[in-house]
């Protein structure tokens, strides 16, 4: 069953309207303190991105279709924070009234994001590439099918990063960018297990009855154990 966060391909939702590029930044105030504020807490290092994808698309379905974007993160923060013990669901509720109050010092402040090193660290990022991996079992021009359903293998109901819309589609390997640190596990505290990373070319009309185009392509950068031989 799928998230209610996997909505690529469905259809109802109306026609995506893109800014152009040049558009100048008109998000409220405290849309920026929300990604100051997840970036910061990201750079405790008491989680990886994996989780945070993971919590931010586990918020409750009535809640994730009328947050905005930023709600969807603070939301996923707050339970992130608690989940990790760095606060309490109390202290949450209580913030409000406590905004005057002396900070308590907390045991992860001496890895707190100042702001001297903001740009170094959102310039270094957190590089999912790893050395070690499983051997790569698919080469350029292999032909692959995706899983079906598009779903967490390894944890029921679990973070994953291949896509509803693409799952049991068949299509060709363009590349392999390496060994990175698979989401399905990572995501739940299961450790890197690193494996295969591979950019998968999809017909638009394998993936869709009615493509915009059929000559246009998709590509997708999926892991190995989201695939089989075509």
């Amino acid at each position: 069953m799928s998230r209610v966060h996997d909505m690529g391909g469905r259809f109802g939702d109306g026609a995506v309207v893109p800014e152009a590029e040049d558009a100048p930044l008109h998000a409220p105030e405290w849309h920026k303190r929300a990604l100051a504020m997840t970036v910061a807490s990201g750079a405790l290092g008491a989680w990886p991105i994996d989780a945070a994808r993971r919590a931010r698309e586990s918020v409750a379905p009535k809640d994730y279709a009328r947050f905005s974007y930023y709600e969807k993160w603070i939301a996923g923060l707050a339970d992130l924070l608690v989940e990790r013990g760095l606060v309490s669901a109390q202290e949450l509720r209580d913030s409000g009234s406590l905004a005057g109050d002396t900070p308590v010092p907390g045991p992860l402040d001496f890895r707190a994001l100042r702001a001297s090193k903001v740009a170094e660290a959102l310039e270094r990022g957190g590089p999912s590439a790893r050395e070690n991996g499983v051997s790569a079992r698919f080469a350029p021009g292999d032909s692959v099918r995706t899983l079906r359903p598009a779903a967490n293998r390894i944890v029921e109901g679990g973070h994953t990063r291949l896509p509803g819309y693409a799952a049991g589609a068949t299509g060709r390997v363009l590349m392999c960018h390496g060994a990175h640190v698979l989401p399905d596990t990572n995501a739940h505290g299961l450790g890197e297990c690193p494996e295969p990373l591979y950019a998968v070319v999809f017909a638009a009309s394998e993936l869709w009855v009615d493509a915009e185009n059929p000559r246009d392509e998709v590509i997708l950068d999926l892991w190995q154990s989201y695939l089989v031989p075509a």
